[in-house]
């Protein structure tokens, strides 16, 4: 695409930090990826792809002249004055982030650097933390790193267009010189760029994803009103987003949000205020929302089926969303335990997360392909709305299943012919 402009190195090679080092390459850089993962290095090495994003094996393959692999720190740090951060931060038991893996890189770097480098933070961090990095890398003399905060807004099974074309790239830093360098290594990409301070920076990754997560809880509460009084959700949200005011996006009521980003960042803010001594009210109420939007799915298997001990049912989809094999906090996984606490047999397919789904699910029959997960079956929960359910073979199911329910988990069905084809058909908030 272009000649290499700088060496660039990533630390953390998940889905954040393979994602970013591939598009750096695609943009022209050199970049020396990390990680401590020694088979995921391995099989980055044979050309192998450890997770499933549309079209980033494809990138990897393209750039692989300019990307390189390797399990020490050292490695990057001597090679690259630039180095991203982007080793995962999951919750703890309490709601709060664990930051042991961006500490481990951090108190590795006073034995290991000398020279000068940028610090430029990927993984989200608790308002906050950035600051005190910056102000410990200053207390131990470490004056030539510079600690930037470059949150990421990659959304799972669109991440390289995200990255390539992202709405705006929000840097924040101590430093202008450094905060500088970091914004020309977006140059190619036009899109707004924010430089402001570390802890607003950390703030507008939160306040987004909470935000977005809110509009996706006050939907289904729309939904399930909708459900009362006989309004149909889905011209509903079609009349909201054509204020522009609103918009459209994150108004498609179902079964809840999960994914590795909007739970864990919900609950952290919603510690980070608690912590601060504010009560985040408005924060509660999405998560319990959010919570009980699958139990509603529960109530409408038993309204039509009664008790649901030794009924067969299936989950059409397990991946928290299309085009993705992530399986973290996704609605599948609290579906499928509630249903087998209710004494139910659970059946599974999804186009991609099959693989994945063993360790994550247990007790759910897994199957190859539709028509096997619906055999035998009393009632189908669409929960993943993968391109390919679009064009469910109905006439076949019918023939295969014990009773005919479908519960659209997403509204991504047409009611009609489902209908039509003779299945009883519920949808979130359809009248």
């Amino acid at each position: 695409m272009n000649k290499a402009r700088e060496c660039i190195g990533v630390v953390g090679i998940g889905y954040v930090g393979l994602v970013t080092a591939t598009c750096l390459a695609e943009l022209g850089n050199t970049v020396v990826c990390m990680d401590i993962d020694v088979e995921k290095i391995a099989l980055l090495k044979k050309g192998g792809v450890p997770i499933y994003e549309p079209g980033l094996a494809e990138l990897i393959g393209k750039n692989n002249g300019r990307m390189t692999f390797t399990t020490a720190l050292e490695d990057v740090l001597r090679q690259c004055e630039i180095v991203f951060i982007a080793v995962d931060t999951p919750p703890t038991s309490t709601g709060d982030a664990d930051l042991s893996r961006v500490f481990a890189v951090v108190s590795a770097l006073p034995g290991l650097s000398s020279s000068h480098h940028v610090l430029v933070m990927k993984s989200t961090l608790p308002v906050g933390t950035g600051m005190k990095i910056s102000v410990e890398l200053a207390r131990q003399e470490m004056n030539n790193i510079d600690y930037v905060s470059n949150p990421e807004f990659l959304r799972e099974g669109s991440a390289i267009g995200d990255f390539l074309n992202p709405d705006r790239i929000i840097i924040g830093s101590r430093e202008a010189a450094a905060s500088h360098k970091v914004a020309s290594l977006y140059r190619q990409i036009s899109a707004p760029v924010l430089e402001t301070g570390i802890p607003t920076a950390e703030m507008i990754k939160y306040a987004s994803n909470a935000f977005l997560a809110t509009k996706i809880s006050f939907i289904n509460e729309i939904a399930n009103v909708c459900e009362e009084i006989g309004a149909d959700v889905t011209e509903v949200a079609r009349g909201m987003g054509y204020d522009k005011r609103i918009g459209s996006h994150f108004l498609n009521a179902g079964i809840g949000f999960g994914g590795s980003c909007f739970p864990k960042d919900v609950a952290a803010l919603k510690q980070i205020a608690g912590n601060s001594g504010y009560h985040f009210q408005l924060l509660t109420a999405v998560i319990e929302v959010n919570e009980l939007q699958k139990r509603r799915v529960v109530n409408k298997l038993k309204k039509h089926l009664g008790s649901l001990t030794d009924k067969t049912i299936t989950l059409l989809g397990l991946a928290f969303k299309p085009n993705t094999n992530d399986l973290r906090e996704a609605s599948s996984i609290v579906l499928a335990s509630r249903l087998l606490g209710d004494g139910a047999y659970v059946k599974a397919y999804d186009p991609v997360a099959i693989p994945d789904a063993a360790r994550a699910v247990r007790g759910v029959l897994l199957c190859d392909d539709t028509l096997s997960a619906v055999e035998d079956s009393d009632a189908v929960v669409l929960v993943t709305e993968w391109e390919e359910f679009a064009r469910l073979p109905l006439a076949e199911m019918k023939k295969r299943m014990r009773q005919h329910l479908i519960i659209d988990g997403r509204n991504f069905l047409d009611p009609a012919e489902v209908k039509s084809a003779g299945f009883t058909y519920e949808g979130i908030g359809r009248s």
